[in-house]
């Protein structure tokens, strides 16, 4: 059954990514918004911020806040190419198929995971280009790229929601815009404690904090103390509460 499972999503996986490459511009326009963020505020504003001592350059300090956004902007493609398979009834054609009924799904979270960590991959080359640099161990970076590995599962399953249920093209990827814009309110682009207090109160407690300082001490070589438990409970429970509740709402469609 596993192996049935399996092979049904490998197959799957590999219809959408030929879509993708033969039309590679969801990657493109996925890495061009943070790639204009990281110019904009290592250039214009980053001479204005103050990081206070041994933060390093300002591009060490943000490019962690840039790879959620670069996230957090693929995800959008996921519901939308969702919705479009739904709409289209490629999804009734499959169940007339002797195939998994959850590998339709997975074949749309794993296509949205190597788009989205090629994406990651462009705007890493470009923040190198820009002068960032990092002291961080093979095991550092493979505990960076596993914490947005799991953020990118976690949104990506987040996403097939509204890929389900929305009524319109727009309303499938609309909902990733308050996800874009949350780095924002936490201590990706400036410290936390410059804050107003009740804006700071939220930066501090909402996931994308701990995660970013986990991955922002990673990156420097530093110990990164308790937030990476913060960081992974925020990461594995979105990823548990997301897939339930996506998995419940796609048996009641082809039900």
């Amino acid at each position: 059954m596993t192996a049935h499972v399996i092979g049904d999503t490998a197959v799957l996986t590999g219809r959408s990514l030929r879509h993708i490459l033969r039309s590679p511009d969801t990657i493109i326009t996925t890495a061009v918004t943070p790639i204009a963020l990281m110019l904009l505020f290592v250039y214009v504003f980053g001479g204005a911020i103050e990081l206070g001592a041994g933060q390093g350059s300002y591009i060490d300090y943000m490019l962690p806040g840039i790879l959620l956004i670069t996230i957090a902007s693929g995800i959008a493609y996921t519901a939308y190419r969702l919705f479009l398979d739904l709409q289209g009834g490629i999804f009734e054609r499959f169940q007339s198929l002797p195939i998994s009924r959850s590998s339709v799904l997975w074949a749309h979270v794993l296509t949205s995971l190597v788009s989205i960590l090629v994406s990651l991959a462009i705007v890493i080359g470009v923040a190198l280009l820009m002068g960032f640099r990092t002291g961080a161990s093979f095991g550092a970076w493979l505990g960076v790229a596993g914490m947005l590995v799991l953020f990118t599962l976690a949104l990506t399953w987040l996403a097939v929601i509204p890929g389900l249920t929305a009524k319109t093209v727009d309303g499938a990827s609309a909902f990733s815009y308050p996800l874009i814009f949350l780095p924002f309110i936490s201590s990706a682009f400036v410290p936390t404690e410059s804050m107003p207090a009740p804006v700071q109160w939220f930066a501090d407690n909402q996931p994308v904090t701990s995660i970013v300082d986990s991955m922002r001490a990673l990156f420097a070589g530093q110990p990164v103390g308790s937030d990476i438990w913060v960081a992974m409970a925020w990461l594995v429970g979105i990823l548990v509460a997301a897939y339930i509740g996506s998995m419940a709402i796609y048996r009641r469609k082809i039900s």
